[in-house]
């Protein structure tokens, strides 16, 4: 029996009959937080590997799939979902995508159920683009990877023995199929969207999607249409540039959009921040996230810092927290994905006394400081308290971190850095201690 959010279905999204999601392998999904398993190439959350062999879908055979139905028919009767796992056990943060897009949607949720079939297909149009045209990307951040950064790829063909045979999606012949289906299938349903005077909200993400020419192509293209009243603009960017053959993202595109959302992507200050990040450039970062700010009013055009806590960014947490104080501008707060037990830079390969020993210091300062716009970070950090760590959950834990440190120093001996993973451990004794037992 179906049953609606107002009668008790919890796990209903609007996403499914609203969104589309593309990976720059293009990979489809229901969304970017989505545990589905790969078409073709694994990404980092699937749950299972696809065929290695690309064969991509179009949005038309997307929508209305086998999978595609058989997900709108379970949230219709309000099964809990493992594709939605990251939103039904909050293991990012501690708010939910499923809650925006019933926020943003929520005019179109009846429809969604007066039109979509027993079968779970649906006569309604995607209206919600998450198009992750490319890897394409100047940042090197060090829990990233090559399937979101060419840089990170760039680097890996240099140093990774038999690099396209580990990186099957990254093979000549892929990466040319690649451009075809973004140049002839991808952009021209983007496209579409927009000459159909339908689309009403854009994600652009990366990669870093301020060097995608199809950004700016297409958001000049939504402002000379005068599209823009109706199209809610979200980015995701590391906010290095700004500029494109002479455009600027606030100057010239956001100023004409009635509501817009800028999360610039920064994992600590200074030395640590550019330690994390490699490619950031601290200083310019805060230039860039200044001029937004003249075109922000808090409400409907809003600047958010985008932090992700790492195991060295555990000592940039007060800097963040201080830096959303400074801008009064909400600080939106994740923790480093964790899937398996050699993710150094998740907080959680620390034993648990020394991690929760550093969150209950940093708690005590920040806490009683703590505005509604620090709320999400205080619940980030609170949650440690219930997290498994990687001595708790994986029986490789051991193996793990000594495979995780090993990669972490190999990252340090190719890029320059003005500090090393042992310096930040130094901030705190003991666990220095615990890194040199390693």
């Amino acid at each position: 029996m179906r049953r609606k959010p107002a009668q008790g279905n919890t796990t209903f999204c609007m996403a499914p009959w609203t969104h589309t999601y593309l990976s720059p392998q293009s990979e489809r999904r229901l969304c970017c937080a989505s545990t589905e398993p790969a078409q073709n190439f694994k990404q980092y959350i699937d749950t299972d590997s696809g065929t290695n062999e690309y064969n991509p879908v179009s949005l038309k055979e997307w929508w209305n799939s086998d999978h595609l139905k058989s997900v709108r028919k379970r949230m219709l009767h309000g099964e809990e979902l493992p594709e939605c796992q990251v939103c039904n056990k909050k293991l990012l943060h501690t708010t939910v995508y499923r809650d925006h897009f019933n926020t943003l949607f929520k005019d179109l949720i009846d429809q969604a159920y007066q039109r979509t079939n027993d079968d779970g297909s649906t006569d309604m149009d995607c209206v919600s683009f998450d198009y992750r045209f490319s890897n394409l990307c100047n940042f090197m951040c060090r829990m990233c990877g090559s399937n979101l950064s060419s840089s990170w790829e760039t680097e890996e063909r240099k140093n990774l023995h038999g690099f396209e045979e580990r990186r099957v999606w990254a093979s000549k012949e892929n990466k040319t199929k690649m451009n075809e289906f973004v140049i002839n299938i991808a952009e021209p349903e983007f496209e579409e969207a927009i000459n159909d005077r339908r689309i009403r909200e854009i994600y652009w993400v990366g990669g870093e999607p301020l060097m995608y020419p199809q950004h700016w192509k297409y958001m000049k293209m939504i402002v000379d249409k005068k599209l823009s009243p109706q199209v809610y603009a979200r980015y995701n960017t590391n906010l290095s540039r700004i500029v494109f053959n002479n455009l600027n993202l606030f100057d010239d595109i956001l100023k004409d959009f009635s509501a817009w959302e800028v999360c610039a992507s920064i994992d600590g200050t200074n030395q640590i921040g550019e330690y994390v990040r490699t490619g950031l450039e601290y200083d310019k970062f805060i230039q860039n996230f200044e001029h937004g700010l003249k075109f922000a009013n808090g409400r409907n055009k809003r600047m958010n810092l985008d932090f992700t806590i790492t195991t060295p960014g555990l000592f940039e947490i007060e800097n963040m927290f201080n830096l959303s104080l400074k801008y009064d501008v909400p600080i939106i707060t994740k923790t480093t994905f964790a899937f398996s037990s050699n993710i150094f830079m998740s907080p959680l390969v620390l034993p648990r006394n020394i991690l929760l020993r550093i969150i209950s210091d940093v708690l005590e300062k920040i806490k009683p400081r703590a505005t509604l716009k620090q709320k999400g970070m205080i619940d980030i950090l609170e949650s440690f308290n219930n997290r498994l760590t990687f001595g708790e959950e994986y029986e490789d834990w051991q193996v793990g971190r000594l495979k995780g440190k090993r990669f972490m120093l190999e990252l340090e001996s190719r890029r320059k850095s003005a500090i090393t993973m042992a310096e930040i451990m130094k901030k705190d004794k003991e666990l220095y201690e615990w890194w040199q037992s390693i």
